[in-house]
């Protein structure tokens, strides 16, 4: 989505901003609204990402290197 957005957004700078867009969307949207979720937790331990979260960050960075 991220890189779909640069490409009409900015086509001739479609990578740098596919880039973070594609790294920092995962990580706000997954962690960052979820650390209100941490009070109800009751071990005390949260575990920030996982594997959904990381294979969104990687492939972001693949589909950036592409379109670069």
């Amino acid at each position: 989505m991220a890189a779909l957005c640069a490409v009409t957004v900015t086509p001739d700078q479609a990578a740098p901003v596919a880039f973070p867009a594609g790294v920092l969307a995962p990580l706000i949207g997954a962690d960052l609204f979820h650390l209100r979720d941490m009070e109800k937790i009751d071990t005390g331990v949260a575990g920030i990402g996982g594997a959904g979260t990381f294979d969104g960050i990687v492939l972001s960075g693949i589909v950036a290197a592409y379109l670069a």
